[in-house]
């Protein structure tokens, strides 16, 4: 089992790491915010966009319950979803939009997170990880 570690970045107190996601117009680099709680990896709709998909893409429109209410949106497989050191085939992401003012493009779920046996250190600012 090969270990990788990722160095990880604070931004307005969320922890924020790099991300390539690609879909039939290119690749984009994003800033995602690494987060437990979320159930769902999330990708704001621009970014959707820009990589050349629409709603017509989506799987399923969905509802998402938040601390601001219930926000509409719906998931799509991307071609590809790389993050952390891994990396994700069709992967699934739940679009959204999110609140402004982070200066994030998105969210790393446990929807990704759930693939790895992975350790937060956060006084070292180091995200530690293998595939399952």
């Amino acid at each position: 089992m090969t270990l990788i570690e990722t160095p990880l970045r604070r931004v307005h107190g969320l922890i924020v790491v790099k991300a390539t996601v690609a879909g039939p117009s290119g690749e984009l680099g994003l800033m995602l915010a690494l987060d437990t709680g979320s159930t769902e990896t999330v990708i704001n709709p621009w970014v959707v966009d820009e990589l050349g998909y629409s709603p017509r893409d989506g799987e399923q429109f969905t509802r998402v319950r938040s601390a601001i209410g219930d926000e509409q949106g719906y998931t799509l497989r991307v071609a590809r979803f790389a993050t952390l050191g891994f990396s994700h085939q069709r992967f699934r992401v739940h679009v959204f939009d999110l609140a402004e003012g982070y200066g994030i493009d998105g969210l790393v779920g446990l929807s990704f997170l759930d693939h790895l046996n992975y350790e937060i250190r956060s006084v070292e600012n180091v995200f530690r990880a293998a595939l399952v």
